[in-house]
């Protein structure tokens, strides 16, 4: 199972563009093929891993390998999501540095926004409100009053996302205690 999971996040490390909201829907995909974790435990993970210091793919890789292998596991799956990243970087960088000014490289670059606009996208909403609830609940009426006040402080008050957090935490604790 160790190396199962070495090779399955080395596999979604490779594909892993947008950063790791976008990635999300190819670990969840993978997990429940595998019957590595229930859906509601991997949730879980995946809420623990935004909580966590530092990129939430990488975290939910190590969350998911420990939850399924134990140590081994989870340092199997971390090396698994992160070995490609940095084999693609080095290699990118030198491609980028040498092209840089190009109209295919520009282009492409523009070409991979729609993708991961949309795998975040589904992600959100995944877990966020099609998570097994029903589709409209006060919760879910609830946390889009928070996330539409959030992005109106954002783009319109202009105010530290730090600061937006903290309000959306307050928020929450109105809420819904």
């Amino acid at each position: 199972m160790v190396w199962q999971l070495f090779v399955t996040f080395l596999k979604i490390g490779f594909v892993a563009f947008g950063g790791g909201y976008a990635v999300i829907p190819m670990i969840q995909y993978e997990v429940e093929a595998h019957g590595w974790l229930e859906a509601e435990r991997f949730r879980q993970v995946v809420a623990m891993a935004g909580m966590s210091p530092g990129p939430i793919s990488t975290n939910a890789a190590t969350l998911v390998g420990y939850d399924s292998a134990g140590m081994l596991g989870g340092i199997a799956a971390t090396l698994g999501m992160v070995l490609p990243s940095l084999a693609v970087i080095v290699l990118l960088s030198a491609v980028f540095f040498r092209f840089q000014g190009s109209k295919w490289m520009k282009s492409s670059l523009y070409g991979l926004r729609p993708i991961i606009a949309g795998m975040i996208a589904y992600a959100a909403l995944h877990f966020g409100f099609l998570s097994g609830q029903e589709a409209f609940t006060w919760m879910t009426v609830s946390t889009l009053a928070i996330c539409g006040g959030c992005l109106v402080l954002l783009v319109r008050y202009k105010l530290h996302p730090i600061a937006v957090i903290a309000a959306a935490g307050v928020a929450g604790i109105v809420i819904y205690t």
